[in-house]
């Protein structure tokens, strides 16, 4: 047996591992590469590996980081199964096809306005219709149910808390009369986070693959997020300005909106506009409604139990046109505005940025992980005073603040209570992770008497 990392390897993007059993290929997620363009628009391309090769995919979560090379790897001759929750799996057909027409308007976009500085394409990586077909291969699993996955390997689905429908993976495989349990973490949440049920233990496993994304480094307390970000809302009303928030349109979106609710119910928020503005995180948001299986018992007695939407009050408005989202620029503040992608690489926000990110009045307020070499990242960097969107070179004069407290990724300490309490573990693959979070994190459990592997991108692992 093997383990074979394609992407996410001493990275936190392209996450795509292989396991090799018993003569059958099956991929751990096949998510898309995120950064800077000229860096990632090759990687996103190819694949090194034939897809169609592939037997099945196990599928962790719909962030497009694991989940948004799907319709690619079908468009080149992936014909096999798509194990995944059924949230996870409603989420993929709203996501991807949304990733679709990002992919084509980015190559309209680039072909019309920044030919000069095109990269060569085959055209977009994929079209929304890519996305759409690619669906008819995904099959919904309920939590904690098996499912075979191809001869000799079984697998189920825990829920890993990070999102809603993510899912840690517990496979059994065996080869030649030799069975051996493989723990996948996914991308592991964090106990007490607002929506979501806190993670599940993993059980026994002789090889556990365990994301290292926060390996050395902790969050701030969820339970002062509200307070923060009440601080930052009311601080900038104050002075008529404009709170640009990047969001993932998947869950950061929602606890936002939420934890906006709660302060609005509780009478302490400012009367000002809310904007939601993708319809994508519109889109979310109706798949959140249908998915109360994966809520915690907070948001059911405050607003389920009480037919209340959590992710709708007075304040709120969810955009739908592009009109109705250029007609924000021209719109005074105080306002807050969210917009997807939450590390600034795409979709409406980099234009909100690029009208406001100049106006001392505003605060650009980042909650959500930035991976090295995005736009986000170069915001939130204080040693940087400039970034270019577009083709314009802007000035960094809005207020930044970074609250921390939102990431829905487990941090130094919830990563080492995941491994003292996983049983059994002969050896642990560190994936997802930049190396200074990584080393650290492999450094403080290698001590335990279990092999620590840290391996670059398609370095292979003997399993057992």
């Amino acid at each position: 047996m093997k383990f074979i990392p394609h992407g996410a390897a001493r990275e936190v993007t392209g996450t795509c591992h292989e396991l090799q059993i018993g003569g059958k290929r099956i991929l751990l997620d096949c998510g898309l590469f995120q950064g800077h363009r000229s860096e990632t628009v090759e990687k996103n391309a190819t694949f090194t590996f034939d897809p169609r090769s592939i037997d099945a995919v196990l599928l962790s979560h719909a962030h497009m980081d694991h989940a948004g090379r799907i319709p690619l790897l079908y468009k080149k001759g992936f014909t096999g199964p798509v194990f995944c929750t059924y949230a996870t799996m409603d989420l993929s057909a709203v996501m991807l096809k949304d990733s679709g027409y990002i992919q084509e308007k980015d190559e309209e976009y680039f072909r019309k306005k920044l030919r000069h500085c095109m990269l060569p394409t085959e055209g977009p990586l994929y079209t929304q219709q890519d996305a759409i077909d690619c669906m008819t291969l995904f099959r919904g699993c309920n939590y904690g149910d098996w499912v075979e996955v191809t001869q000799g390997v079984r697998a189920r689905f825990l829920d890993a808390g990070h999102i809603i429908g993510a899912a840690m993976l517990v496979i059994e495989a065996q080869e030649e009369g030799k069975t051996l349990t493989i723990g996948f973490s996914g991308d592991l949440g964090r106990s007490s986070l607002p929506i979501l049920r806190d993670p599940e233990k993993m059980p026994q496993v002789d090889v556990l693959i365990c994301e290292s994304t926060y390996g050395n480094r902790n969050h701030e307390d969820i339970t002062q997020a509200q307070d923060r970000l009440l601080d930052v809302v009311v601080r900038t009303a104050k002075r008529g300005g404009k709170i640009i928030i990047p969001a993932f349109s998947l869950e950061r979106t929602q606890e936002i909106i939420y934890d906006l609710h709660i302060l609005w119910d509780e009478k302490r928020l400012p009367d000002i506009p809310v904007v939601v503005d993708s319809p994508l995180a519109s889109a979310v948001t109706e798949v959140f409604m249908k998915h109360p299986e994966c809520y915690d018992a907070d948001l059911y007695e405050q607003f389920l139990k009480k037919q209340r939407n959590p992710f709708r009050f007075g304040l709120v408005r969810y955009t739908e046109s592009v009109e109705e989202s250029k007609a924000l620029n021209g719109t005074p503040g105080p306002m807050i505005i969210m917009a997807a992608s939450g590390m600034c690489e795409a979709g409406r926000i980099r234009h909100h940025l690029r009208n406001e990110i100049e106006n001392a009045k505003n605060t650009i307020l980042a909650v959500g992980f930035m991976a090295e070499g995005t736009l986000g990242h170069k915001i939130v960097d204080p040693k940087i005073t400039e970034v270019k969107i577009f083709d314009d070179v802007c000035r960094k004069n809005a207020e930044i603040v970074f609250i921390d407290a939102y990431s829905g990724h487990a941090g130094k300490d919830d990563l080492d209570a995941y491994i003292a309490n996983t049983p059994g573990m002969r050896q642990i693959i560190l994936v997802h992770g930049e190396e200074s979070q990584m080393i650290p994190f492999g450094e403080r459990i290698g001590n335990k008497g279990i092999k620590i592997y840290e391996p670059k991108r398609e370095e292979e692992i003997i399993l057992g």
